[in-house]
């Protein structure tokens, strides 16, 4: 076997592992699948959340939570009796501050309002999940790319898969050659260093969901970044309706069609 042969089929079972994971962590009990809606406090200034336990109100820039034994929920793992000031969950869902029994009711906190996310492993998505589909793993779409960072962060207005426009905060461009032809994309800096760019291309919507997320790793100290679609990933709300997931800044639809990485949800 070539050395090219060796490392291509080394790549291949590399993104083979890869994409198991990731349908592993899709259907887990409180993974994306389980999101059965997303609630703002707003919208409910009585503080009462239909098919949510408790009382939930905004107060002093937290949240109030008001139960009592007949809502059964709990919080740090203790019965709720009382009430409890929460501010937003960061951590990953399974941990969060807030159950009634496998249900995880989380806090979330975006451009100063305040919601209630349900995260329950009975959900009907979860249970009607069979797979996702993905492009087998192609060398063609594994590049050399650079990173290009602007000379301070931007925020700019998106509209959002829940139909409300927030500010998606941009810190730079990424430039790769696909096919003879040059093509960039404005990326985001992840707290690690890697990079995070929600992007379309002629196959969103015919083909491929409608958007998709690509994250590169850190750039070298050069710029120099590997850009792999391979590892195209679907966003959270193609798993479940109740996310907010940003749509593509202007710039970032390309001109080609780029059939790799993840591409659908597969119900059974």
């Amino acid at each position: 076997m070539s050395t090219d042969a060796q490392q291509n089929s080394e790549e291949f079972h590399a993104w083979q592992r890869w994409h198991e994971r990731r349908i592993v962590a899709v259907a887990a009990p409180h993974g994306p699948l389980s999101l059965t809606g997303t609630h703002w406090l707003a919208e409910h200034p009585e503080g009462r959340i239909p098919a949510v336990p408790g009382l939930w109100r905004e107060e002093d820039g937290e949240v109030l939570l008001i139960a009592g034994p007949e809502d059964g929920l709990t919080v740090d793992g203790k019965p709720l009796a009382g009430e409890v000031r929460l501010g937003a969950d960061r951590g990953p869902i399974d941990s969060s501050r807030v159950a009634q029994g496998e249900r995880r009711l989380t806090v979330l906190s975006r451009e100063g309002l305040w919601a209630v996310r349900d995260f329950d492993p009975q959900s009907p998505a979860r249970q009607a999940f069979r797979t996702i589909d993905a492009t087998p793993y192609d060398p063609k779409w594994s590049l050399d790319g650079t990173f290009r960072p602007y000379d301070s962060d931007r925020s700019i207005r998106v509209e959002n898969a829940d139909g409300r426009e927030r500010g998606l905060g941009l810190s730079g461009e990424i430039a790769f050659t696909l096919d003879g032809t040059g093509h960039t994309l404005q990326v985001a800096v992840e707290p690690d260093g890697s990079l995070w760019a929600v992007f379309a291309d002629t196959t969103s919507g015919k083909g491929s969901y409608r958007f998709r997320f690509l994250r590169p790793g850190v750039p070298d100290g050069e710029g120099g970044v590997r850009i792999d679609f391979n590892r195209t990933l679907l966003p959270p709300c193609a798993f479940a309706d109740h996310f907010i997931c940003p749509f593509p800044p202007p710039g970032n639809t390309l001109t080609v069609a780029v059939p790799a990485g993840e591409r659908n949800r597969i119900d059974g």
